[in-house]
């Protein structure tokens, strides 16, 4: 045999290894990429139940709320202390709860040893109130917004806006619920007794090592972090006993990157009566809810006596090719929540078959439409910048916005300040799930949606609101943008603030 022959062989050999090696890689990166809980553990934790916020009444009619971002440890299972941080205690924070109409005042203290924000997801109100990331708060500094409220009864949140680490401080535990109310809400036949037939449910995937939260991405998940189990107010593996026959599930996804699609072994109808921004005009019944990284959904629930059900996350087919399926959480599925029922229930009254008016636009008196392309690299192509004004809005003016992700793995979209109705998905009418009142929305790969969305004000042109990716990891890379709201023939000004903190007395600076 010549040495030809037998480089050749070798060579050969060589490649065959090479490629068997490369794809025994593989299989067992694929084989190990999905996880599921289901059927795993024993759902033994009571579920917690975020406190509702204390609050005192001014002289002049306003509601005052305290809230202390603190660092300390959590016991998620007994006799292992995790270090977190939270509101006002160790780990989240307390369900602030008002009313439509009423003035509200949140003072904010920083606790921590660096500086973060307040950010109040889904609110109405003006840009220098709304935490984003010019309004942060350095450590021992106080912050004080104020406003009115001016929209629906809705389930909302808070959590930290700091640019570049907002996947960080929410992971470890800063954020919590902001429940509004109105006349309309309070006189419907909906369960509303707060942790009893109307439950807060924060749902958070977590992954441990040791006792420490875990944040880092495993290879090829480029949608971000993505845990191996899930959490509920803070409770691993929880449960709830229920005593009426209807139970009001206030839906929140918190966790930084994951899609949930939330549903019952059993197949049962789910009655979704509230998105985003508030309720539906009627009842919607389905199986399945899905909801991305800061999406909420109001669903209730009937029980049976006696029964125990799982509030389960199933896989999902939309999240673009089956790679993107498989590595970015697609295919995983978890055990959530158990219902468990008394023996005998409290009779609830039938789900009102007409629920809210829409205050959302329908687009038809729309001034204008803008484009956004959402890429990994940023938003039409551009990074966020602190400093730089992309967009300019005239208050009082209705806009249509057509949000495209062709990026070959899934993104959302959330606009900070105002309610948008989702016009079309594809071309095509929405769907039930996506007609109420909408401040973010999934667009898996592939997807087109045009929203109609209204500015209200007040005009501010030189304090931005945000428009970004709400998976915290696209976002902190730079899937931002700033939007601001003007009079008509006023000029964007460059951002106040530049980032800065706001000190003890709750003035910034720069």
């Amino acid at each position: 045999m010549s040495r030809f022959k037998r480089v050749l062989i070798v060579l050969g050999s060589v490649v065959t290894v090479l490629v068997l090696a490369v794809g025994g890689l593989f299989a067992w990166l694929w084989t190990g990429a999905d996880v599921s809980t289901v059927g795993k553990a024993s759902f033994d934790n009571a579920l917690a139940i975020p406190p509702l916020a204390e609050s005192s009444v001014d002289k002049d009619g306003t509601r005052v709320f305290d809230l202390r971002m603190r660092a300390g440890e959590t016991e998620f299972e007994a006799g292992r202390k995790t270090p977190t941080w939270g509101f006002n205690g160790s780990y989240l924070g307390p369900t602030l709860r008002a009313a439509r109409g009423e003035r509200v005042r949140v003072r904010i203290t920083n606790g921590l040893d660096e500086a973060s924000g307040v950010h109040w997801h889904g609110m109405h109100l003006p840009a220098r109130m709304d935490g984003g990331p010019h309004q942060m708060i350095h450590p021992g500094g106080t912050w004080t917004p104020h406003w009115t409220v001016d929209q629906p009864a809705a389930t909302l949140w808070y959590h930290p806006h700091p640019h570049g680490s907002t996947e960080q401080h929410v992971r470890k535990g800063l954020a919590g619920m902001f429940i509004l109310d109105d006349q309309r809400s309070t006189k419907l036949s909906l369960p509303k007794r707060y942790g009893v037939d109307d439950l807060p449910v924060i749902v958070q995937d977590v992954r441990f090592d040791g006792a420490k939260l875990d944040g880092g991405r495993k290879i090829m998940q480029n949608v971000g972090f993505l845990g191996d189990r899930t959490m509920v107010n803070g409770t691993l593996r929880p449960y709830r006993e229920v005593r009426d026959e209807l139970i009001r599930l206030r839906l929140l996804n918190a966790s930084t990157a994951r899609t949930y699609a939330f549903g019952f072994p059993d197949g049962r109808a789910l009655s979704l009566i509230a998105t985003d921004g508030g309720l539906l005009e009627r009842p919607e019944s389905m199986e399945r809810v899905q909801l991305s990284p800061g999406e909420r959904a109001e669903i209730v629930v009937r029980m049976r006596a006696g029964e125990r059900v799982m509030l389960r996350s199933f896989p999902q087919d939309n999240y673009g090719d089956s790679w993107q399926r498989r590595f970015g959480g697609g295919d995983d599925s978890f055990d959530v929540l158990e219902l468990r029922a008394a023996r005998k229930l409290r009779p609830s009254p039938e789900i009102p078959t007409g629920l809210g008016e829409l205050e959302t636009p329908d687009g038809t008196d729309a001034v204008r439409g803008r484009y956004f392309d959402l890429k990994r690299s940023g938003i039409n192509g551009r990074s966020m910048g602190m400093g730089r004004v992309d967009e300019t809005v005239t208050r009082g003016t209705t806009e249509v916005w057509t949000v495209r992700n062709s990026n070959g793995m899934p993104h959302n979209f959330h606009v900070h300040d105002v309610q948008f109705r989702v016009l079309e998905v594809n071309g095509e009418a929405p769907p039930p799930a996506l007609r109420g009142p909408k401040d973010t929305v999934f667009l898996p790969n592939g997807t087109t949606m045009k929203l109609a969305l209204r500015f209200t004000g007040p005009a501010d042109p030189d304090t931005p609101y945000m428009y970004h990716c709400h998976l915290l990891y696209h976002e902190d890379e730079g899937m931002m943008g700033q939007f601001v709201v003007v009079e008509k023939g006023q000029r964007a000004q460059a951002p106040s603030g530049g980032g800065g903190t706001l000190g003890h007395s709750g003035h910034q600076h720069g």
